[in-house]
């Protein structure tokens, strides 16, 4: 690929993941309620959600994702599920000390990887991107494979920069709240958010 094109797509890419939405909120609700442990699983499913959505518009699949709209719609709702659940265990987490200090009890990487896997193929926010957004920036058409493993690996690299900082912010973050009162407020609150980021990827 011709750098420029590289260039201007990983700058929008950098703009669009570094915005608030479904993706963000879940790292960063699940990092302040339960730790930075996970967060790297979770990251790395919604960076392989993205990953099939960028192969879909490269591929132009975007006509394959119309035909198997209910397929998508059920992923979607799953997604929301997750979160719904994840927001479920943060509220009624123990408002300890201890809670804080420790990272509390580790979720299966695989388990975490396959939530952030079905939360960005329910994201809007991505399929806009990708299906709708990235033929403007690049003729598809005449994308080849190196093009393609350079656009995967874009990708990757914005979306692991992007993800990883919000995880060192909340992880700091985190370290503020030592008593038990403004634990249960954390608590509640990164629940509150992660139900209303399932609620949005639901109503989308």
């Amino acid at each position: 690929m011709e750098p420029a094109g590289l260039i201007l797509f990983s700058s929008a890419l950098f703009i669009a993941a570094a915005s608030p939405g479904p993706g963000i909120a879940a790292i960063v609700a699940r990092v302040l309620g339960r730790g930075s442990k996970g967060a790297v699983a979770l990251s790395a499913g919604i960076v392989l959600g993205d990953l099939v959505w960028l192969t879909f518009a490269v591929l132009g699949l975007a006509a394959l994702a119309q035909t198997f709209h209910g397929v998508f719609l059920a992923v979607k709702y799953a997604g929301a599920a997750y979160l719904l659940y994840l927001a479920y265990k943060l509220w009624t987490a123990p408002a300890t000390a201890r809670n804080v200090i420790a990272e509390g009890k580790a979720e299966h990487p695989a388990k975490l990887l396959l939530g952030g896997l079905a939360l960005t193929l329910g994201n809007p926010k991505a399929i806009v991107f990708y299906l709708a957004l990235l033929p403007t920036f690049l003729d598809l058409t005449r994308i080849t494979i190196l093009g393609y493993l350079e656009l995967a690996l874009a990708t990757m690299a914005v979306l692991s920069v992007v993800f990883g900082l919000y995880i060192v912010l909340a992880a700091r973050a985190r370290r503020l709240f030592t008593k038990p009162g403004a634990i249960r407020i954390l608590n509640r609150v990164t629940g509150t958010v992660m139900a209303g980021a399932a609620a949005a990827v639901a109503a989308r």
